[in-house]
């Protein structure tokens, strides 16, 4: 196993898809993720009645047993806690104040990076919270990515330098 030289945490802002959430589970595993949070809507493994869903097994293929997770109602508390903490706060986004990804300087060894939903992206005001915004430029017509692809993308972007 691979050392790791950063702590990397993800918070899933109102994704949608179950589908999604499990491969961004199964991906962060893979890449040395210390911590999701799913905020709000976004699905998380277990349903309302504290059973395992088969639905987000079936494409997390146990990576949801493996990486410690928790649903979050709001993120205000959340992000305060983790700046206080040390960590720098990084959106991936398309946004006025983006920058290539490739091109990202983390300054710290903790890191939260939020993924948005997959029509409205990353909240205004997780945007407003974000020290840095990430963005994958676009060589086709298409204007973004499937957000678990863009997560796996970024991710291991961090997780080679």
């Amino acid at each position: 196993m691979i050392a790791r030289k950063r702590e990397i945490f993800l918070l899933l802002d109102n994704i949608r898809s179950v589908h999604n959430v499990g491969s961004i589970f199964r991906t962060a595993e893979t890449a040395g993720i210390s911590h999701i949070y799913c905020l709000d809507t976004t699905p998380v493994p277990i349903d309302r009645f504290g059973r395992k869903r088969s639905d987000f097994a079936k494409v997390a293929l146990g990576a949801e047993n493996m990486i410690p997770w928790e649903h979050i109602p709001e993120a205000g508390t959340l992000l305060k806690s983790l700046k206080k903490d040390g960590f720098e706060i990084v959106a991936l986004e398309q946004n006025e104040r983006s920058v290539d990804y490739k091109m990202v300087e983390l300054k710290c060894s903790k890191v939260l990076v939020i993924l948005g939903n997959e029509v409205e992206g990353v909240s205004k005001d997780l945007l407003k919270s974000a020290d840095v915004v990430a963005e994958i430029p676009m060589q086709g017509d298409k204007e973004s990515l499937n957000v678990s692809v863009a997560a796996g993308i970024f991710l291991y972007r961090l997780f080679d330098r």
